[in-house]
Order: C-alpha cells, then sequence, then structure tokens
C-alpha cells in the first residue's frame, strides 16, 4: 500500500473527530460491565451471545445470534457499506469466551486456592480499572468493538465499505468441558461464522497486545503415556516393581529441558514459540496402596508459522524416543490437537492501515511486537484466506500482576485508547477502493 492511500482526507478526518468525540469512557465501563456480569466459559457462551445481540440492536447495528448448539452460541453484527461492491468489508473480530468457568467446583484449586474476587463473573471499577472474569481478556476487547461501532453509527460517519462485527465462542485452547460438545473450543465459534456469514475481505482481531502484529503461533498437543506395573505396596518387594509416576518424572523433566530449548531454535519473525508440560494423571484417587500400569501426562508445544505441525511432531517424537532409551523406560505418544501457525504478509492493506492508524492516534512510531507465543482465531481467520492484524489492549499496570489478574483487570484509559484505534481503522480502511 502506497503511503498516499494511508492518508485521511480532510472530510474523513472531520468525521473520525466527531466519531472520536462521543467515545464514552462511562459507555465502555457500561457496556464492558454487562459483559463481565454474564458467565461464557467454553462451551456456554450462548447467553452471552444473545446479550450482545440485544446491545447490537439497541445501537442499530443489526444485531444476530448464531446458534451452535443449545448451549453455545456466536453473535454478529454490522454497519452496512454505502458502496460495498466498490469498497473493501472489515470484520472487527473477538472471541467472548472465558479461561475459566466462574465456578469454583470446577476452577479450584487449579486456579489456585480461592477464588480471588476478580476471578468472578462479578464487574466492579475503582474508577480506573475494572474487575472481573474476562475483564480484560476476551470481554475488554468485544467491548470496545461494540463502543467503536456505536459511535460509528450514533454519528452517521458514511462507510463506504461494509463493517462487520463478530463475537465467537469457543476462542480458548481448549477441548470439550465436563458435558459440552467435544469440538466447543480451539476457534469452533469462528469457523462456525466464517462458514456461515459473508466472509469480510480483510479483518482485526483484538487480543491483548498495544501493537500491530501480522503472525503468531500455532500449537499442537501431544499426550504421552508412560507403561509401568500394576502392583500393591505390600507386594513390592515380592513382584515386579517399575512405577510409571517415577518414570514419568524423570521423562518431563527432560522434555521441559527440551521445551526450553525449542523457543531459540524456532524464533523467527514475531514469534518465539514456547511448550509447557500442563497435565499430569495416573492411578486410583481413592487406592494410594496400588501402583497404575500407566502415567500420562500433556505437553501443549506452540509452533512457529514457518514451522509445520507434522515437522513439530516429528522433532517430538525423535527427542522422547531419545530420552525413553536414556532412561531406559518405555513411553508412547498421541496427537490430540494441531493448529498450524498463520501469518499474513506485512505489507498488507490492513496492516499497512492498523499500523498507519496506530501511529496517527497514538503520536508515535509502531514498534512490532517480538517474541510473541500467544494463539488466537486470528489462525482461524487466516487460515480461510482473510488478512488479519492483530491489536488489543495493554496489561493493567497493577503491582505483583500474575496471569489471572491481567485476563481479568483493565484500565478504563486503555478500553478508550483501543476504542479511537478501531475507529480511525475503520474509516480508514472501508473508506478505500478496492
Amino acid at each position: 500500500m502506497k503511503s498516499e492511500k494511508l492518508v485521511f482526507s480532510d472530510f474523513n478526518q472531520a468525521q473520525f473527530e466527531l466519531a472520536k468525540s462521543l467515545i464514552s469512557e462511562e459507555s465502555l465501563v457500561n457496556i464492558l460491565s454487562k459483559l463481565v456480569d454474564v458467565p461464557s466459559p467454553t462451551g456456554e457462551e450462548g447467553v452471552l451471545a444473545s446479550q450482545i445481540v440485544e446491545l447490537l440492536n439497541e445501537f442499530k447495528l443489526e444485531g444476530a445470534e448464531q446458534k451452535i448448539d443449545d448451549l453455545q452460541s456466536n453473535a454478529v453484527g454490522r454497519i452496512q457499506g454505502i458502496k460495498p461492491s466498490m469498497f473493501p468489508s472489515l470484520l472487527f473480530y473477538a472471541p467472548i469466551d472465558t479461561v475459566t468457568s466462574n465456578n469454583p467446583e470446577e476452577d479450584l484449586p487449579w486456579i489456585g486456592p480461592e477464588m480471588r474476587p476478580e476471578m468472578w463473573a462479578k464487574s466492579r471499577t475503582d474508577g480506573t480499572y475494572v474487575y472481573g472474569l474476562g475483564a480484560h481478556n476476551p470481554k475488554g476487547h468485544a467491548a470496545c468493538i461494540i463502543e467503536a461501532a456505536r459511535v460509528l453509527r450514533a454519528t452517521n460517519t458514511p462507510l463506504f465499505g461494509d463493517l462487520m462485527l463478530g463475537f465467537g465462542a469457543g476462542g480458548m485452547p481448549t477441548n470439550a468441558r465436563p458435558g459440552q460438545r467435544p469440538d466447543s473450543g480451539h476457534g469452533v465459534g469462528c469457523d462456525f461464522m466464517l462458514s456461515n456469514y459473508p466472509k469480510p475481505d480483510s479483518a482485526v482481531i483484538a487480543k491483548s497486545g498495544w501493537s500491530i502484529s501480522w503472525e503468531e503461533v500455532g500449537l499442537i498437543w501431544f499426550e504421552v503415556k508412560v507403561k509401568g506395573i500394576h502392583n500393591y505396596s505390600g507386594a513390592r518387594h515380592l513382584m515386579p516393581y517399575a512405577n510409571p509416576i517415577l518414570d514419568a518424572g524423570k521423562l518431563i523433566e527432560k522434555i521441559d529441558k527440551w521445551l526450553l530449548e525449542w523457543p531459540e531454535k524456532h524464533r523467527s519473525g514475531l514469534v518465539a514459540p514456547q511448550g509447557v508440560v500442563s497435565f499430569i494423571e495416573s492411578g486410583w484417587e481413592r487406592m494410594p496402596s496400588f501402583t497404575p500400569a500407566v502415567c500420562r501426562f500433556r505437553i501443549d508445544l506452540r509452533i512457529s508459522p514457518r514451522t509445520s505441525p507434522d515437522e513439530a511432531e516429528k522433532a517430538f517424537a525423535n527427542a522422547l524416543h531419545t530420552f525413553c532409551e536414556e532412561l531406559g523406560i518405555e513411553a508412547s505418544y498421541e496427537r490430540l490437537v494441531a493448529i498450524p501457525g498463520a501469518t499474513t504478509p506485512e505489507d498488507a492493506p490492513i496492516i499497512q492501515q492498523s499500523i498507519a492508524s496506530w501511529e496517527t492516534t497514538t503520536r508515535k512510531k509502531h514498534q512490532a511486537p517480538k517474541g510473541m507465543s500467544g494463539a488466537t482465531d486470528a489462525n482461524i481467520l487466516r487460515g480461510h484466506g482473510i488478512p488479519t492484524a492483530r491489536v488489543g489492549l495493554q496489561k493493567a499496570k497493577i503491582p505483583n500482576i500474575d496471569f489471572q489478574l491481567g485476563m481479568n483487570a483493565v484500565a478504563i484509559k486503555d478500553l478508550y485508547e483501543l476504542t479511537v484505534l478501531l475507529v480511525h481503522i475503520a474509516i480508514s480502511f472501508c473508506n478505500k477502493k478496492n
């Protein structure tokens, strides 16, 4: 895209200033509070999607619900362009499911020893921050999209191309929760949306990170099973004894060291893909007197857009074989999930326009993020052939912030800044001829 195409006309500048003047921190807090107050764990986003549809229709944004099943839905909306056949359409997209469930029986003790206030689907504000489950990610991003569209509609800002709004279920990297449909996570809502709704020419996904990015990692999950021998505590000294829990611990230590080396070997572009061992299970909880015949654990391995899932699997399989030989143990593995990383060319119009809008609204020189390892529905969007830019909220600047507080607290001023940026991108992109 040539630089002159990124310059606002005087008319667009006036429209932007008018729309910007209507962006309200009070409105943002009100919208976000409504989103936070409706629990939406993966697989159960239907009630929230319905609430979003009501908000969209209140703001005359053509809201509609896309039902995936009885519990899971997307919400979509639109500002129809004046000349959609001649100008590009743009999708503003955010997922709406939370990584934890708002249910202590499901979340504890894995989230921590207790449910802290920000871990509940109950919003609160101290005038600087909004707190509550998903207040930053993903619901803060959804609130900014709704507010941006609200002010564009309220000011009747001319958009020649369609501005589409998407709020997707199943955006978290998760398999099914208890009682849920097997394919309720890993971007299922985004894929359903794109398969049952007109595809946009380009998209902006609102996800954490206050800079424009155009690529991100994929992921591959493995389950490893370490073989042992079922035995009894009272017979340990009388019969063959091979405790798979002990052997799994030795194997995990080697795998974790291998995972620590993986990012530097595959660092490129904007990404430095990471990996973790995050689940282990073995034996009878009710019967500690008996050793099990197997111990299983799971691994999340992030992969660069320049590493295919098959290439990553081969590397992991070779490492696992080597470690088992060194330890003298027997183990097998299974691939559970594979989602390739994806890239949009840096010179794509949506990337260049998003960067230009970022620099205009922040009055700073844009610096592309480095070392990213988060996977989002951007991979689904790009997999459908849609050039996609990613930008989102900054992490709250709260002392001793941890992962949960980072997900569940957001600065009101950051909500405002992201909304301003989205408005600028919409006016810029939707008013450039194809």
